[in-house]
């Protein structure tokens, strides 16, 4: 499925309803695996918490999306995301995009990663964390990555930050 230059843009938008911080994001490594046996086993459990916060958090904004409730996903975005997309263009693309495609027929977590972006980038600067997905859809042969992002805003909150399906 091509990606249009909203759906890029969505990776900007946020929801209220996600998970507080526990930690900044780490910015991923070469080698998740050898990243990961680097933290202590505190700062493991820390990570594996908010893997799952994340995880539920990210449930409740495909279920939201599944529902035709793009708009509440939009209505909770930061300040930094609502600025990269308007309400009506997120709703109305996101549902073209999801049309295209019919009902969920399978849905299933396939990884949370994390990203920091320096200032200056394509993408905001900050802490992400992103949930994906192997979606299959009524009226697509094969899985879909769909992917939800969250941004670590200024009042130390994760927020959606976005939604794409590739």
């Amino acid at each position: 499925m091509k990606t249009s230059k909203f759906v890029l843009a969505s990776l900007l938008l946020a929801f209220a309803g996600a998970a507080s911080a526990q930690q900044p994001a780490r910015a991923p490594a070469q080698n998740p695996q050898a990243a990961q046996q680097k933290l202590t086993p505190e700062q493991q459990a820390q990570v594996a918490r908010q893997d799952a916060e994340m995880s539920k958090a990210a449930a409740q904004v495909v279920q939201l999306v599944d529902q035709n409730k793009t708009a509440e996903v939009w209505a909770g975005a930061s300040p930094v995301a609502k600025g990269a997309v308007g309400m009506d263009e997120f709703v109305k693309q996101i549902a073209l995009d999801r049309q295209k495609l019919g009902a969920v027929t399978e849905r299933k977590q396939v990884a949370v990663t994390r990203a920091l972006y320096p200032a200056g980038g394509q993408v905001p600067a900050g802490n992400y964390v992103n949930v994906v997905y192997a979606t299959k859809f009524a009226s697509s042969p094969q899985a879909v990555r769909e992917l939800v992002s969250f941004h670590l805003d200024e009042d130390k909150t994760w927020r959606v930050s976005g939604y794409s399906l590739r």
